[in-house]
C-alpha cells in the first residue's frame, strides 16, 4: 500500500535534486541565453543589478523569483506593488541611458518593438548588457519566465512559475473547450484603442486568447498587427461581442462609447470592458484577462439561441 507513495517521494526528491544541480551549475559557469534578435547573450555570472525598460519585462522579473535584483525600472512599471518604489529610467519614447550607465547593470532587460532600437545600440555601445525580447504568443510568456530567471542564476524559482502559468493556460483551454463543444463560436471585436478605432489580427497575443476561450477574432487575417479599421467595416464583419477599452477609464466609459456610436447596428452589439494591463502587458497577469474574455463569450453563448 505504502509502495506508490514512496515512489511519489523518490520521484519527487530526485527532480529536486537535479533542478538544484542544474541551478548550481548555472551558477558556476557562463550563462548563454539566446534573445528575441537571435543574438546571444552571455554572461560571465548572473546578473544581481538588472533593470527593466518596459513595465511587462518589471512584472516578468517579479513573477521568475528575480524582482529583489532589480535596480531600476520604466515608467508606468506599476505592478506588482514593490515595483512602484523602484527608480525610474525613462520609458519606451526614451531610455535615460546617463542614469542606466550611473547605476553600473550588469543586465538589462528590453523590449524589441516597445522601445527605441537607437536605445538598445547606445546601450551596447557603451558595453551594456542589453537582453530583447518580443514575445508574441501566450507560450512566450513561459519562456520568457525561464529565461530571465536563467539570467539571474534561479532557474528552479523561473522553473516553477513557467509551470503555474502554462498549467493555468492549460486549464483554461481545456475548461473553454468543454463548454464551447456544443456551440458556435463567438465572433469578436477586439478594440485596443478608441480614436483612431483600433484592433487585433491574428498574430497578435490577445487573439491567441480569444481562440482559447472559444471565440473567432473578426479581423485575424488582416496583414497589419494593430490595424486602424472603420465603423462600417466592424459592422461587416459581423461580430457578436465588442471587448477590449484600452481608451477608456472602466466599464461604464466603455460602454458609453459604444452606446453612442453612430451606427444603431453596433450600439446594439453587447460591448465588455478588459482592464487593459491584464491582457496587454505580457505577463502572466494576462490569465486574469483571458479569464475575464472567456466569462464574457460564456455569457454571450448563454443568451444566443441554441
Amino acid at each position: 500500500m505504502l509502495q506508490p507513495f514512496i515512489t511519489a517521494i523518490v520521484i519527487r526528491a530526485f527532480a529536486f535534486a537535479v533542478v538544484c544541480f542544474v541551478q548550481a551549475s548555472v551558477q558556476a559557469a557562463p550563462l548563454e541565453v539566446q534573445d528575441d534578435r537571435g543574438r546571444t547573450l552571455r554572461l560571465v555570472a548572473p546578473a544581481t543589478r538588472i533593470i527593466s525598460i518596459a513595465p511587462h519585462l518589471t512584472e516578468i522579473a517579479f513573477a521568475a523569483g528575480v524582482g529583489a535584483r532589480l535596480i531600476a525600472v520604466s515608467e508606468f512599471s506599476d505592478y506588482p506593488p514593490a515595483a512602484k518604489r523602484l527608480p525610474r529610467v525613462g520609458d519606451g519614447a526614451r531610455v535615460d541611458i546617463e542614469r542606466i550607465l550611473t547605476l553600473k547593470p550588469d543586465l538589462v532587460l528590453a523590449w524589441k518593438s516597445g522601445n527605441q532600437a537607437g536605445d538598445i545600440a547606445k546601450l551596447e555601445r557603451f558595453g551594456v548588457r542589453v537582453w530583447v525580447t518580443e514575445a508574441t504568443r501566450l507560450a512566450d510568456i513561459a519562456r520568457l519566465l525561464r529565461a530571465v530567471a536563467t539570467l539571474a542564476g534561479e532557474v528552479a524559482s523561473g522553473e516553477r512559475a513557467a509551470q503555474d502559468f502554462e498549467r493555468a493556460l492549460s486549464e483554461l483551454g481545456h475548461h473553454a473547450s468543454t463548454r464551447t463543444a456544443q456551440q458556435q463560436r463567438v465572433r469578436v471585436f477586439y478594440e485596443i484603442w478608441h480614436q483612431p478605432l483600433l484592433t487585433i489580427n491574428g498574430a497578435h497575443m490577445i487573439s491567441d486568447a480569444i481562440a482559447l476561450c472559444g471565440g473567432i477574432n473578426v479581423f485575424a487575417d488582416v496583414p497589419v498587427l494593430t490595424p486602424a479599421v472603420s465603423l462600417e467595416a466592424v459592422m461587416a464583419a459581423g461580430p457578436h461581442i465588442v471587448l477590449g477599452g484600452g481608451s477608456a477609464n472602466g466599464t461604464e466609459n466603455f460602454r458609453a462609447q459604444w452606446a453612442g456610436m453612430p451606427l444603431a447596428a453596433l450600439r446594439a452589439i453587447p460591448a465588455y470592458y478588459i482592464p487593459p494591463d491584464s491582457i496587454q502587458r505580457q505577463s502572466p497577469r494576462v490569465i486574469d484577462g483571458i479569464r475575464a474574455i472567456c466569462g464574457h463569450l460564456d455569457r454571450i453563448n448563454h443568451l444566443r439561441p441554441s
